[in-house]
C-alpha cells in the first residue's frame, strides 16, 4: 500500500507551533457499490459519489471495455442491462444473455455462465431470446447469488463461481410458468426486469404476450434457498377476490391476459413496501372481451412485501386501448409539503404525466381530476372508459396533441406534403381517441413519453431527472375474417398471420418499431428454419406452442407464397376447432411509427429531451434537447433523438445519459441542464449507466449494446474515469 502523509499539529513551549511530516500505512477507502437495478432498490438512480465533478468532467476518459465476444449483428442484438458492481466485480450480461463477472477496475473477466445450456433443458422454448434489463444480488453473509431471467427461466447463480445454485428450484433454474394459478405451459411467460430480492425472498413480475393468447401478469414471491412459491398477488383478481368488480365479466376475467409487471420494482425497505407498476390487460388494442376498467391494469401497487397483500392501488388509464403501460420502477423520494418533508413515490408514464403519492397512503400530493374522454367507437363490441385520471401538476413533459402546426417542418415541401395526407386521414382529437378503422394518432407512441430507463432523483436539489421521446405512432384496426368451412394451407396462413404475426410484423410483413421484416424471410430461414422459429421464439418473437403444427405450418407456407416461392399444388387445410372467446373480431395492422419518407418523425423537433422536475412545486427547473442525427446537426439542427435507457445524477452536481440513437454519452450539468461533457460509443448505449468507484477510484460505466432502431449492435460496456494519479 502506498505511504500517506499525515499532518499532525505538535504544540511546543512560549505557543511555538511546528509541523510535523508523519508516515503510515492507511485504510483503502471503502468502495462505493451499485447493488441493485437503478443503483439501489429504492430506485433513485442516484451516487454519492462527487470525484468526478463540473470542474473537471473535462478530463473523464476510457478506463478500459469489456467485449463479450457474442454479438449479433445480423438479427441486432441489444445489452439494455444495468450492471451491478460488488467486492470490486462487476456483474452483467452479454447480447446472447450469458451473465458474466469482471474485475470492475479493469474489465478482466473472472467467470461467463450461459443460461441457454442445453444439457439442462432440451426445450427450446425455454430459451427465447429476451432482453435483460437488470440483475439481483443476495447474500446471508456467507453465501453470494445473483438471480436473474433468460427465456422462460429465473437463474440462481453462485457469484464467486459462475456455477448454478443446485439447491434452488430445479438445478438452480426456476420455470416462470409455475405458480401462476393458472395453466400456461403453452403461453410466454418470461422477465426483462430484475427481480427484487427481500429478506429471503425472491420477487418476480413477467413479461407476457400482448395477444389474446396472453398469460396473466400476477406478482409472486419464492424462497431463495428452495425456489418454492411463498404469495403471489393476482393482478387480474380471482371471483372472490377485491377489484373483480371492475371486470363486467368475471368467469371471463380469468382468461384475460397481461396486467403484467414488466417494468421492475421498487422497495421502501423501512416499511416493508413492494412498489410495483403493471401494464395493460391483453389484448392491447380491443377491450370488447374485457369490459370494464379493468382492476389492477395500468396501476402502481403498494403491497406488504412479506405477504403480498395489497396495501393501495392506483390506476393511471381506464380499460387501456392503446398500450399505455407504466413503463418503469417508481423512485423513493422525500418532498416539501407545506413546510414539512413527505416520503413519497415518484411513477413516470408512457403519457408524459408524472404521478406523486405518499408511500403509506397513496394519497396524490398534486390533485388529480378524472377528466371526460372520447367514447364514440365503431368497433363493434368495445366500451371505452368515459373518464381519464389527469394530474394537475406537474405539468405533462411531452406533447400529448398534433394539430397540423406540429407537422415536422425541416423537410423537403413534397415530403411534408405527404405526412401531412397522411395526417389528415387519421383520427387525432384527443389523446385518449379509440383506436379505429381510419386510424388513430397515438401521442405520446407506444414507447412513450417516459419509457423503461426510468428517471433519476436528486436528494440534494429534489429534482427529478427524466429523459423522453416524441414520437407519433398509427393504431389501425381491420377486421379479421371469421374462419370458413373450406380452405387452403394458404388461405389458412394468412388468416393465422392477422390472428398471430400481424401486429408485430405488419400487414405487408414490412415490421415496425423493434420488430423485423418478414419480406424475404423464406430465403433467409429457409421453410425449416422458419418452423424452428415459431418453435423456439426470438428475442421479442415468443414462441407459438400454443398452436398446433399445422397451423405453424400454414403460416410458414403462407409466407412463402408471399416471398414468390412456386408451388405445385396447394392441399387444403384440416378443420380445426375455434376457441370464440379468443378469435377477436378486429386485429391491428402493425407497430407503425409515423415517419417522414427521409425516415424521420413526422412531428417537428424536438423528438428528445431530458427534463428535471421540481418535486416541491411540480414546476420544470430546466429542459434540454437530447441526442441529435448527425446529418442534421451538420446544418445546425438540433433535434434530439428517441432515446431508452435511463439517467444517472451525482454528488458530484451531474446527470449522466447516453441512451440516444447516435451512439453518444453524456454529462449535464444538474442545475442547469447544460451538457458539459460527452464521449463516443461503439454503439448507442440504450441502457442506464453504474456509477461506483474501487479504491477511491470513481468510474462511470455503460453497456453499449446498440441494435434497437436499426442501429449497430456491439457487445461491449465501456467504463469511464478520470486519469490515475501517480503513486508517490
Amino acid at each position: 500500500m502506498p505511504l500517506h502523509l499525515i499532518r499532525k499539529k505538535v504544540f511546543l513551549p512560549f505557543f511555538s507551533t511546528v509541523i510535523v511530516l508523519a508516515s503510515c500505512k492507511s485504510t483503502p477507502p471503502a468502495d462505493v457499490e451499485w447493488t441493485a437495478t437503478g443503483g439501489s432498490k429504492a430506485n433513485t438512480h442516484y451516487s454519492s459519489l462527487s470525484s468526478i465533478d463540473t470542474s473537471n468532467i473535462g478530463q473523464l476518459a476510457e478506463a478500459w471495455s469489456y467485449s463479450t465476444g457474442d454479438v449479433d449483428t445480423m438479427n441486432h442484438s441489444q445489452i439494455q442491462c444495468n450492471p451491478l458492481i460488488i467486492d470490486g466485480h462487476l456483474f452483467g450480461v452479454s447480447p446472447q444473455l450469458k451473465l458474466f463477472s469482471v474485475d470492475a477496475a479493469s474489465g478482466k473477466n473472472y467467470w461467463t455462465y450461459d443460461p441457454f445450456d442445453t444439457t439442462y433443458k432440451k426445450d427450446f422454448s425455454f430459451f427465447i431470446m429476451t432482453n435483460c434489463r437488470g440483475l439481483a444480488y443476495w447474500t446471508d453473509g456467507v453465501k453470494k447469488r445473483i438471480f436473474f431471467c433468460a427465456g422462460s427461466l429465473m437463474h440462481c447463480v453462485d457469484a464467486n463461481t459462475g456455477l448454478p445454485d443446485s439447491a434452488f428450484a430445479d438445478k438452480g433454474r426456476l420455470d416462470l410458468h409455475i405458480g401462476l394459478d393458472r395453466e400456461v405451459s403453452n403461453l410466454l411467460v418470461t422477465a426483462t426486469s430484475a427481480p427484487m430480492i427481500w429478506k429471503d425472498l425472491v420477487i418476480i413480475g413477467s413479461r407476457v404476450d400482448e395477444g389474446p393468447d396472453a398469460a396473466p401478469g400476477h406478482i409472486r414471491a419464492f424462497d431463495v434457498h428452495t425456489g418454492q412459491r411463498k404469495w403471489i398477488f393476482h393482478t387480474i383478481p380471482t371471483e372472490n377476490e377485491p377489484g373483480i368488480e371492475t371486470w363486467e365479466d368475471p368467469q371471463g376475467a380469468q382468461r384475460i391476459g397481461g396486467a403484467n409487471n414488466w417494468s421492475g420494482m421498487t422497495l421502501d425497505e423501512k416499511r416493508g413496501i413492494l412498489f410495483a407498476p403493471t401494464g395493460s390487460s391483453s389484448f392491447d388494442f380491443y377491450g370488447g372481451k374485457r369490459k370494464g376498467s379493468n382492476l389492477y391494469a395500468n396501476s402502481l401497487l403498494a403491497l406488504d412485501v412479506n405477504t403480498g397483500k395489497r396495501l393501495w392501488h392506483f390506476q393511471s388509464v381506464h380499460h387501456d386501448m392503446w398500450d399505455r403501460d407504466f413503463p418503469a420502477p417508481p423512485a423513493l423520494v422525500t418532498v416539501t409539503r407545506d413546510g414539512r418533508k413527505v416520503d413519497a413515490v415518484v411513477q413516470t408514464s408512457k403519457t408524459g404525466f408524472v404521478w406523486l403519492f405518499e408511500r403509506e397512503t397513496g394519497k396524490p400530493l398534486f390533485p388529480i381530476e378524472e377528466r371526460p374522454v372520447p367514447t364514440d367507437t365503431k368497433l363493434v363490441g368495445e366500451k371505452p372508459w368515459p373518464t381519464q385520471p389527469i394530474p394537475t401538476k406537474p405539468a405533462p413533459l411531452v406533447r400529448q396533441s398534433f394539430p397540423e402546426s406540429e407537422l415536422n417542418n425541416i423537410i423537403p415541401d413534397t415530403s411534408y406534403q405527404k405526412i401531412k395526407k397522411t395526417w389528415s386521414g387519421l383520427r387525432k382529437d384527443h389523446m385518449f381517441a379509440p383506436p379505429s378503422k381510419e386510424g388513430t394518432l397515438i401521442l405520446p407512441g407506444y414507447d412513450g413519453g417516459a419509457e423503461w430507463g426510468g428517471p433519476a432523483y436528486d436528494p440534494e436539489t429534489n429534482l427529478l431527472y427524466v429523459n423522453t421521446s416524441e414520437m407519433a405512432w398509427i393504431l389501425k384496426m381491420v377486421d379479421r375474417p371469421l374462419k370458413p368451412k373450406k380452405e387452403n394451407y394458404i388461405q389458412a396462413g394468412e388468416r393465422l398471420y392477422g390472428q398471430y404475426c400481424m401486429g408485430c410484423h405488419g400487414e405487408e410483413r414490412k415490421g415496425g418499431g423493434n420488430y423485423p421484416t418478414l419480406v424475404g424471410a423464406t430465403d433467409k430461414y429457409g421453410e425449416h428454419g422458419l418452423l424452428a422459429l415459431l418453435n423456439t421464439g426470438r428475442r421479442m418473437m415468443p414462441s407459438f406452442k400454443q398452436i398446433n403444427e399445422e397451423e405453424k405450418n400454414a403460416i410458414v407456407q403462407f409466407l412463402r407464397y408471399k416471398d414468390g416461392v412456386h408451388m405445385e399444388s396447394v392441399a387444403f387445410f384440416p378443420q380445426q376447432p375455434v376457441d370464440t372467446f379468443r378469435a377477436l373480431p378486429y386485429a391491428m395492422t402493425g407497430y407503425i411509427k409515423f415517419l417522414t419518407p427521409e425516415g424521420y418523425p413526422a412531428i417537428k423537433p424536438p423528438w428528445g429531451n431530458l427534463t428535471a422536475v421540481d418535486l416541491n412545486s411540480g414546476e420544470v427547473a430546466w429542459k434540454t434537447v437530447l441526442g441529435d442525427y448527425p446529418e442534421l446537426a451538420a446544418k445546425g439542427i438540433h433535434t434530439g433523438t428517441e432515446n431508452y435507457g435511463g439517467p444517472v445524477v451525482t454528488a458530484g452536481g451531474l446527470v449522466f445519459i447516453a441512451a440516444t440513437r447516435d451512439a453518444k454519452i453524456r454529462a449535464f450539468n444538474k442545475r442547469t441542464g447544460k451538457e458539459v461533457w460527452s464521449h463516443d460509443l461503439p454503439a448507442p448505449g440504450f441502457a442506464t449507466p453504474a456509477m461506483y468507484s474501487v479504491n477511491g477510484r470513481q468510474y462511470l460505466v455503460i453497456a453499449c449494446g446498440g441494435g434497437k432502431l436499426g442501429t449497430k449492435s456491439s457487445d461491449t460496456y465501456m467504463a469511464f474515469a478520470l486519469p490515475a494519479q501517480k503513486t508517490p
